[in-house]
Order: C-alpha cells, then sequence, then structure tokens
C-alpha cells in the first residue's frame, strides 16, 4: 500500500522572526556591556527593595528608641541608628521608595507635557513654534535646573508631591527639545511623503509613523533623567522643600546627618552612598541602553 506524503506542521514563525531575532540581538549587545549589566542588577535589586521595603527592613522607619541613639553600625543595627535611634537601614530602604517614586513620576510628568508639545511643535512649525514654544523653552533652559526646581517647590509648597511637579516641569523643555529635533528629522522623509499623498490625516502621520520612530532616544533620555530626577528630589527634601518628615528620605537623611559627622558619621554617609550608586547606575544602564538601540554602535 503506497505511503500518503505527511504534511509538516507548520513552525512557530513567531519564535524565529526577524523582530524577535532583533530584540535576542538587543540584549546581547546589552549584557556584554559589563557596566550596563550590573547596573541593571543592582537598579533591579533597588527596585525590589523598595517594593518590598515593609517586609524586608528590619525594623519600623520611623520607630524612635532613645535608648539606642547615636549606635554604630552593629548585628542589630546594620546602618546604625540616628540621634532619636531610627534604625538606618530601615530608613534607606524605605527612602528607595520616595526616590524612585521620584524618578518616576517627575520624568512621567515631563513625558505628558513634553512628547504632545514637541511632536506638534516639529511638525507644524510656524509661528507657534519658532516664536512662542521654543522661546519659552529657551528661557527655562536658561536657568539652572536645581534653582528653577526649588523657586517652583518654594512656590508649589514644601511636599514630595509638590516636589515632583516642580521636577516634571523644569524636565520637559528638555524633552520638548528632543522630540521637537527628532520630528524635524522625519517629518521629510518618504515615509512620511507617502502618508501624507495616501490622505491619512496629520494625527494618524504623527501618532503611527513619526512617534513610534522617536521612541528609542526618548526612551535614552527618560532613563537618564531619572537619575537627574533622584538628585533634584534629594537636594530639595536637603533643603526641607522636598519630602517632609518624619518619611524617609535620601536628602533629608543627608541633611539631618551632617550635624553628627564627627561623632556619627553613619548618618549620612549610608544614604549618601546608596544616591550615589544608584545615580551612578541609572547612568550607566542609560549609557548601555543608548547602545543597544543605536544602529551605528558594534
Amino acid at each position: 500500500m503506497e505511503q500518503l506524503p505527511t504534511i509538516d506542521a507548520p513552525k512557530n514563525n513567531k519564535i524565529n522572526s526577524p523582530r524577535t531575532a532583533r530584540y535576542k540581538s538587543m540584549l546581547r549587545k546589552l549584557l556584554e556591556n559589563k557596566l550596563a549589566a550590573a547596573a541593571g542588577v543592582f537598579i533591579l535589586l533597588l527596585i525590589i527593595l523598595a517594593v518590598f521595603a515593609g517586609t524586608l527592613s528590619p525594623y519600623d522607619p520611623t520607630e524612635q528608641n532613645y535608648a539606642d541613639t547615636l549606635q554604630g553600625p552593629s548585628s542589630a543595627h546594620w546602618f546604625g541608628t540616628d540621634e532619636i535611634g531610627r534604625d538606618i537601614l530601615s530608613r534607606v530602604i524605605h527612602g528607595a521608595q520616595v526616590s524612585l517614586q521620584a524618578g518616576l513620576i517627575s520624568v512621567g510628568i515631563a513625558l505628558v507635557i513634553g512628547v504632545p508639545i514637541g511632536l506638534i511643535s516639529g511638525y507644524y512649525r510656524g509661528f507657534l513654534d519658532e516664536y512662542v514654544i521654543m522661546r519659552f523653552t529657551d528661557a527655562m533652559l536658561s536657568f539652572p535646573s536645581l534653582v528653577l526646581a526649588l523657586a517652583l517647590a518654594a512656590v508649589l509648597g514644601a511636599g514630595l508631591g509638590n516636589a515632583m511637579i516642580a521636577i516634571g516641569i523644569v524636565m520637559t523643555p528638555n524633552f520638548i527639545r528632543l522630540i521637537r529635533a527628532e520630528v524635524l528629522a522625519h517629518r521629510e522623509r518618504e515615509y512620511v511623503e507617502a502618508a501624507k499623498a495616501s490622505g491619512l490625516r496629520d494625527w494618524r502621520i504623527i501618532m503611527f509613523h513619526i512617534f513610534p520612530n522617536t521612541l528609542a532616544p526618548i526612551m535614552v533620555q527618560a532613563t537618564l533623567a531619572i537619575a537627574s530626577a533622584i538628585i533634584s528630589e534629594a537636594s530639595l527634601s536637603y533643603l526641607g522643600l522636598g519630602t517632609q518628615p518624619p518619611t524617609p528620605s535620601w536628602g533629608a537623611m543627608l541633611s539631618a546627618g551632617q550635624g553628627y559627622l564627627a561623632e556619627a558619621p553613619w548618618i549620612a554617609i549610608f544614604p549618601g552612598i546608596f544616591i550615589f550608586l544608584t545615580v551612578i547606575s541609572i547612568n550607566l544602564f542609560g549609557d548601555g541602553v543608548r547602545d543597544m538601540l543605536d544602529p551605528k554602535m558594534k
């Protein structure tokens, strides 16, 4: 009896699709950058600490114990205690929540405001772009970012929420200029001209043709901006305009510890170390993401 030819089952093309291969290649390029990979691991650990701070911290970060004031690092208190007996390790862990929240929300505010303005400004150009949006953006960029954030926070009032709003507003001009420049580079290209010729409306061209091509530089800029937002929040908290006591904040801990540098330096050293490691890790990881997304980098 003649055997019928077998029909091979269709293979899953999604697994070996060009897009999947490109993603694997990008991930491999990121992992080959040892500094960026190590920075990514530290950021992941920091996120875990922030998310599970209530479980991982050994003590209540606001609990005062006057019998253990200014105790050095020990098995009971790994990072020591502060001037009113609060555990420094617990406060550092909970301070990670504040810093990451401030970084992410501030950059989110800047993106929500800056992306639409940059897209519209770069696509339509004209008087509104050249003489209103760009001049206002240049005026904001002429001030040091921390000074402007300090002024806005002073007007809005002390508190973490107002500090995040102030930092987000200060960062907005950077995203406007970046996105506008990207839109100007893409608006005259052939695929945009073809979309216009096919009768697509402007908003569809902006959202579905130009905007996706600006995501790579936006991701890189947003990653680096998170580090700047964390420094700004720590600075505002240090000056008393950010996170308010008794909520733990790395900047506020630095401010409280400056008066005890001679007798209890650990109060300021440990939050300072975490600020340094967090900022440099985000910057290194952002550089790795930039290299990963840049087709010219090999």
